[in-house]
């Protein structure tokens, strides 16, 4: 049995259990529910699923589409997990990325009153005194967020972004029960532990918990700004920190096209081509120099000011590439472009990614297929954001896992190398990316860096030399004192468990059915006690509880299907 604090099984989360499963099965994934096995674990029998209305010919959508469809209905966590899941082509496969990209947060607007209520609790003052002017109309209605246009006492026009009221706790309890979803996942799904879905969900409840916190979204753009200052291509909003909190975030409100409104960029006389190349440089410095990335480079977010210059909003969702992430995806590009397959497999070996169990062979002729394709194809032609995903999708194959940072980079690259081409169709990546290669292996090599690399091993031997006999004397005073202990986990036990608790339950009400019907045999026999019908009281009544017992035994039987 799972313990308390994996299923929580409070009345409200039961209640959202009861609706989570509900939505579930309505569009069709109704086995899923019944391998998971969650009507024991909540130990309220099938009574917790209530279907609901199934939507027209739904036995013609595809089961992504169907997915998307119960996702955009179960709410604003699953819609945002939805989202994050679409950025990740090594865990779910390419036709769930493309459905689940199309997710939408489709909610109708907070009334005003309550979310003036909200800005001022978070602020300490009534809008009227911190606001000369506060538009009732939002311009976007999110599930997390709602954004109004505003004007400050001072007399700046801004955008007033602001959580919605209440939403915090329904994310908590729906990642309470994502939690415990993941964990009879991989317990009774076939292959469910392979993508780690109880780390999926701790990595979501990590991004979810950034993006809600406004006071985190401001500084970040704050630093994007540090990091491009003096850099006259691209602008970033103001944060008004006076007006912002926790819950409530208000920018410099920023005028101008979207970078998808082709005709009015070009009929107000903006250059299409100089915003391709800036975007792709801007894009590139972000991970290659600054090594901090915008995680949704949409065109919804990609405005274009006077003289071509780019703004980015919606700082919500942002990766970050280490020093390390950054050498090992430099690596491996110079090794798909320069075809050097035994390059890619001792990189990927030596930083953990092929395990033991890998087909090695396998993977080396597959990689060299997939180099094939794109070795005689002129650098012009070359998709890097297409390259990078099908190189993501053979590894996929392999079980080859790799960080969310970097699956995230890939989504954002291939976003911005598609409106790099919506703007040029002669626009090249790669014209853009081998500068930045050039100066990172350049680095690499420099005197400067060796020796920096050099210092920083020695200095690292050194401290194990120091601490080596310590941790040796440590070691050895434990095992004097009976102190040393070995930890054992027991893995995959967990469903025989379950099955073997399940037997001993039906077994025992067996031999608890079988003693009644005895016993009022018993009973019988002796013809004694109060009479009905000529047959004593007792007798009756006990072959009526063994009879109620029976068929309800039977039932349960029947309906898991188990016989």
């Amino acid at each position: 049995m799972l313990t308390f604090t994996r299923i929580n099984r409070n009345i409200r989360s039961i209640k959202r259990y009861r609706n989570i499963l509900g939505i579930l099965i309505k569009y069709g994934f109704g086995h899923v529910v019944e391998q998971l096995n969650i009507d024991y674990y909540l130990e309220l029998g099938r009574r917790i699923v209530t279907l609901g209305t199934a939507p027209k010919n739904i036995d013609r959508l595809s089961q992504a589409e169907r997915l998307r469809l119960a996702m955009e209905e179960l709410g604003p966590t699953f819609v945002k997990l939805g989202q994050i899941l679409s950025t990740r082509p090594d865990v779910i496969p390419r036709e769930y990325i493309e459905e689940l990209s199309k997710l939408q947060d489709n909610v109708p607007p907070v009334p005003v009153a309550e979310l003036q209520a909200q800005i001022q609790k978070e602020l300490g003052q009534p809008v009227e005194d911190l606001f000369a002017y506060f538009d009732p109309e939002p311009i976007a209605a999110a599930s997390i967020a709602q954004v109004h246009r505003a004007r400050l006492i001072s007399g700046e026009e801004v955008v007033v972004k602001a959580r919605r009221p209440g939403i915090a706790k329904t994310i908590e309890i729906d990642l309470d029960i994502m939690a415990g979803l993941a964990y009879l996942v991989e317990n009774h799904l076939p292959g469910g532990d392979l993508y780690d879905p109880s780390g999926l969900v701790k990595e979501f409840r990590r991004t979810i918990h950034r993006e809600m916190d406004f006071t985190r979204e401001g500084h970040t753009i704050d630093r994007f700004a540090a990091n491009f200052e003096g850099d006259e291509t691209v602008y970033f909003p103001t944060v008004f920190w006076e007006v912002t909190g926790d819950t409530v975030l208000t920018m410099e409100y920023i005028e101008g096209f979207k970078v998808s409104d082709l005709d009015l960029l070009r009929s107000g006389g903006y250059d299409l081509k100089t915003i391709a190349h800036r975007g792709a440089d801007f894009f590139l410095t972000q991970v290659l120099v600054h090594g901090m990335f915008h995680g949704d480079p949409h065109p919804g977010n990609f405005f274009i000011l006077e003289e071509n210059v780019i703004c980015l909003l919606d700082y919500g969702m942002v990766g970050r590439v280490d020093d390390d992430l950054k050498q090992h995806l430099i690596d491996l590009l110079l090794g798909i472009l320069n075809r050097d397959v035994d390059r890619i497999l001792t990189l990927m070996l030596f930083s953990g990614d092929i395990t033991e169990e890998t087909d090695r062979k396998g993977l080396k002729r597959d990689l060299y297929e997939f180099i094939d394709d794109y070795y005689e194809m002129p650098l012009g032609d070359l998709n890097v954001g297409r390259l990078l995903m099908e190189f993501v999708d053979l590894m996929n194959a392999y079980r080859i896992k790799f960080p969310a940072d970097l699956m995230l980079l890939a989504k954002a690259l291939v976003t911005v190398e598609g409106l790099g081409r919506q703007l040029d169709p002669e626009f090249n990546m790669i014209e853009h990316l081998q500068p930045f290669i050039k100066k990172m292996v350049h680095q690499r090599l420099s005197p400067g860096n060796i020796s920096r690399g050099m210092y920083s091993l020695v200095e690292s031997y050194t401290s194990l030399v120091r601490n080596l006999p310590r941790d040796l004397k440590e070691f050895i005073n434990r095992v004097n004192r009976n102190k040393f202990k070995i930890d054992l986990e027991h893995r995959g036990l967990e469903k025989l468990i379950s099955e073997f608790d399940k037997s001993s339950n039906r077994l025992s009400f067996s031999l608890i059915i079988g003693a009644l019907i005895v016993g009022s045999s018993l009973i019988i026999q002796s013809d004694k006690g109060p009479q009905l019908f000529d047959f004593p009281v007792l007798g009756l009544l006990g072959y009526s509880i063994a009879g109620v017992l029976g068929l309800w035994l039977a039932i349960a039987i029947l309906r898991s299907g188990r016989l």
